[in-house]
């Protein structure tokens, strides 16, 4: 287990920014060491290119006191506390509920309670499953109720609980809404309480969580509901039946005096902000980004978007290990100065001289906006990092070592990502109740995106910024998010951008920067493969989130359910790009075709490869030589995720198709996508599709385009101290894509 921990508030810097830097030490050390750092390569495998960093002068480095920061994962939505809410003597809760996980623990669907003074009241489910409603003075009186039959999982319900102040009668309902002739979990209870409710005054009102106490100004919370809310009310006064299912549709004027929250979670979709209809305006916030745009009760599969029917988006899927940002607090800050050129850095943080005692806080330094400091830009892909981040799929998927033909080594790292659920889930891996987890944030320590770890995006990405340095090449790093946020403004100012390894997520604003880059004469390097696969959205107002949903068809962990494939960010339809209709061969030339993880294979060059617009990419290669037979990820420069050229895809008429890979195994199957129907023979050894495409082509304005199609060709550069063939090819390409001379 990893015994250090740390984030920072922003990957992407530019000089005059300050990077803060928050730590958490889960093992009890008193101090840590903290030292800013160059990354130029992070591979310290036996047979690697060997990890490199340059030590950076920063008033940073030094000693700092130890502590352990918490993790409150969860979300729910909160109501600021309010006079209205200490009025609240009778009362009636109700909302629509769809259960994920009932009868694995208490769950807190409605409350106004305060666990520490055991005061106020609470609906939920207990620990079986059944409708429950807690209630306590704070001076010692508690009571409950329960209805006797468990809610089942994954089925809509109307859940109401009332309370009589006058009386002590409480009554509890929980009825299915939908139409299965035997579904007997239909289930009401009366009984008379001798407890009446009393919350404290800075109590808030919580959906899908209760308060357990505060630390600090922040309220900490607990009993998280696992599964979708809709339409939740709360009325100052024991409504009946017919009351209750009028309040479902609105607000009736005979009642408006009477309600003192009715959320409409359909509304202002893309914002943190839970919209309260009543005339009190006790509009709620939503704690860690429970999943929106989620089908509500009324969905009937007449809208699939739910821009078009919001009244059938009405739901909020909340999660227990939900989280957006840890809310660590500063430990120290780093100052990104002129002299720090733009790059790959990283804040190495040490609590003494074991694996488990190292961690890293990667960031990337920018130039200045609207400048370049070199005629070569690395796009660092930090929204593939997100979608990754923390990834459980090692762990979690029963079929991971068939799809990697191996059995898997869990280091420290990733046996903390395990057993830390707390730290947060990745786009790749499901909640604890099975459903897609859509969002991820970079504002939590994330332990994959980091050097001395696996050979797979960043790990990966350091070997082409390794090999920019041992060519003694200027370049300048710039990052996905800072694309997203300017555009063509931030590539158009040089000669040629160079992608990473695995560039898969993109918004549509990445994309089309990328496209007005090439339509003005840009030049761009795609080293990897894989790329430019999913749609994504960053959130308008949040910093550093990223949305997607796995949509249709492609390589998924996780399938979105029908309905539910429009972004809550923005609206738009997510999932393959291929879908969207900007299929990445389009853009590159190639897109993903195959994929496997055994071992990687080399290239042979093709006919397009002795075409004269070609001689300049084969200075020095030999008409039979075999192309990267050689490399750190799987001993090959083909190989993990392979793309191809498809003309019907977009593919451009005079592309060269340079050379391709061969004699991949059968544990590389074509990807779904490619699949109309399912039949045999779609691996390496019988499919010919399951290869990468080498292309090259012009474009508008003397741009022009090379695509590698495999994600392991950057591991191969390194070799023999960069005197290889896939080295000289890359070197022959990025020389005469940064002359300006127009092809």
């Amino acid at each position: 287990m990893l015994e250090i921990l740390g984030y920072g508030d922003r990957h992407s810097v530019r000089p005059g920014d300050r990077l803060q830097v928050k730590v958490s030490c889960e093992a009890g050390a008193p101090r840590f060491h903290a030292e800013v750092v160059r990354m130029i390569c992070g591979d310290d495998l036996p047979n690697g290119a060997g990890y490199k960093d340059q030590p950076v002068a920063s008033p940073a480095n030094g000693d700092y006191p130890a502590r352990r920061q918490p993790l409150d994962a969860g979300s729910a939505v909160l109501v600021a506390p309010s006079p209205l809410l200490d009025q609240i003597g009778s009362f009636t809760l109700t909302a629509l509920v769809w259960p994920t996980l009932p009868g694995t623990s208490p769950q807190t669907l409605l409350a106004r309670w305060s666990e520490p003074a055991r005061a106020g009241f609470r609906l939920g489910l207990d620990a079986t499953g059944a409708l429950a409603l807690d209630i306590g003075d704070g001076k010692g009186g508690f009571a409950a109720i329960k209805t006797s039959r468990p809610l089942r999982e994954r089925a809509w319900y109307r859940v109401t609980a009332t309370f009589d102040a006058a009386t002590g009668e409480a009554r509890l309902s929980q009825r299915p809404l939908g139409h299965l002739a035997r579904d007997n979990s239909a289930s009401e209870v009366e009984a008379i309480l001798r407890v009446r409710p009393h919350a404290p005054a800075d109590a808030p009102f919580v959906m899908a969580a209760h308060q357990t106490g505060r630390r600090g100004a922040k309220t900490l919370l607990g009993g998280h509901f696992n599964g979708k809310i809709e339409a939740p009310r709360l009325a100052a006064r024991v409504l009946r039946e017919e009351e209750i299912e009028a309040l479902q549709l609105g607000i009736p004027a005979s009642l408006a005096a009477e309600i003192l929250g009715a959320w409409d979670f359909a509304k202002e979709t893309p914002t943190t902000r839970v919209v309260d209809l009543s005339a009190n305006r006790l509009d709620g916030e939503t704690v860690n980004l429970p999943t929106r745009a989620m089908k509500g009760a009324a969905w009937t599969g007449e809208a699939m978007r739910w821009t078009d029917k919001p009244e059938h988006y009405g739901a909020i899927h909340f999660h227990e290990d939900d989280l957006y940002d840890a809310g660590w607090e500063t430990d120290f800050e780093v100052p990104i100065t002129p002299e720090m050129r733009s790059g790959v850095y990283a804040v190495k943080l040490t609590c003494g001289e074991r694996y488990e005692q190292l961690a890293f806080v990667t960031f990337f330094v920018l130039p200045p906006k609207g400048k370049a400091t070199a005629p070569v830009a690395f796009l660092a892909a930090n929204a593939t990092y997100m979608a990754y981040a923390n990834s459980h799929h090692g762990w979690d998927d029963v079929l991971a070592e068939i799809c990697y033909g191996a059995l898997l080594e869990f280091g420290p790292t990733e046996r903390t990502v395990n057993a830390r659920r707390d730290l947060g889930v990745s786009t790749y891996d499901v909640h604890t109740d099975g459903s897609g987890s859509c969002y991820s944030s970079r504002l939590r320590p994330i332990l994959n995106t980091r050097p001395r770890h696996s050979l797979w995006n960043f790990g990966a990405d350091l070997h082409i910024v390794d090999w920019l340095e041992g060519i003694h090449q200027p370049y300048d790093v710039i990052t996905d998010e800072m694309l997203h946020q300017e555009g063509l403004s931030l590539l158009e100012n040089y000669r040629c951008v160079v992608t990473g390894t695995h560039p898969e997520y993109h918004s549509l604003a990445q994309m089309r920067a990328v496209e007005a880059y090439l339509g003005k004469g840009g030049r761009l390097i795609y080293t990897g493969g894989n790329g430019f696969y999913w749609r994504i959205a960053w959130h308008p107002t949040l910093p550093g989130v990223i949305e997607m949903r796995r949509a249709e068809n492609g390589t998924r962990t996780w399938i979105a359910e029908p309905g539910e494939y429009h972004l809550s960010f923005t609206g738009e339809l997510s999932g393959l790009w291929r879908n969207n209709g900007i299929p990445p061969q389009q853009l590159v030339g190639i897109g993903f075709g195959s994929e496997g993880f055994d071992e990687s294979s080399w290239y042979r060059r093709r006919p397009g490869s002795f075409d004269p617009r070609a001689a300049f990419i084969f200075e020095g290669i030999g008409k039979d030589e075999k192309i990267g037979d050689f490399g750190v990820i799987g001993g090959g420069a083909a190989g993990l995720e392979l793309d191809i050229v498809d003309p019907k895809l977009g593919t451009p008429p005079h592309a060269l198709v340079l050379a391709s890979s061969e004699l991949h195994s059968n544990v590389y199957v074509l990807t779904p996508e490619e699949l109309i129907s399912t039949y045999p023979g779609i691996d390496g050894i019988e499919d010919p599709k399951v290869r990468a495409d080498m292309v090259f082509f012009e474009t508008p304005k003397g741009g022009a385009v090379f695509s590698t199609g495999s994600i392991a060709w950057a591991g191969s550069l390194s070799h023999n101290g960069f005197k290889n063939n896939v080295a000289r090819i890359t070197g022959n390409v990025l020389k005469r894509f940064i002359d300006p001379k127009p092809f």
